[in-house]
């Protein structure tokens, strides 16, 4: 099953922590409608995410989810609407496939990393869902772990188109 592979090893330590948790537990507990498996890779305090709508000038995007408990609503919500969809595919399978998230910078305790999705997931009734979106996710380290303090998210891919 190299579908789901890591790619980073695991001398790389923090890279492969992070790729583990926004990409592996992320489409876990995704798929799981399952906010419990990730909500300990947030930090609360001061947490923020901008939604950039999909929308190439900055100006747009907003500060749509001040607190974490409204992105975790929203995240919720999409995750049962995804999972009320009938795919023609292994949706788990699918989602590995059109995520890319290789650029990952670290500096001591902080990383941003780059998450890109590209690609399509067929549906049951012949359409598809077409993912073409980036994120840009703001980490610190806290207690020997890797943490969300905050993400500009929902930026076309890529960006400026």
């Amino acid at each position: 099953m190299t579908f789901d592979r890591n790619p980073f090893p695991q001398g790389d330590a923090d890279r492969h922590a992070l790729w583990e948790m926004l990409v592996r537990r992320d489409i876990d507990a995704f798929l799981g409608q399952d906010w419990s498996m990730v909500e300990d890779d947030f930090i609360a305090e001061g947490f923020f995410g901008m939604h950039a709508h999909f929308l190439a000038n900055a100006d747009a995007w907003r500060l749509q989810f001040p607190r974490l408990e409204v992105y975790r609503d929203e995240w919720l919500r999409q995750a049962k609407e995804t999972a009320a969809t009938t795919f023609a595919e292994p949706l788990r399978e699918a989602l590995f496939r059109v995520t890319n998230m290789r650029d990952i910078d670290v500096d001591g305790d902080r990383a941003v990393l780059h998450k890109k999705f590209d690609g399509s997931v067929a549906k049951a009734d012949g359409g598809v869902d077409r993912l073409k979106w980036q994120t840009l996710y703001f980490c610190r380290k806290v207690g020997g772990r890797w943490k969300i303090a905050g993400f500009v998210g929902y930026m076309p891919h890529p960006l400026g188109s």
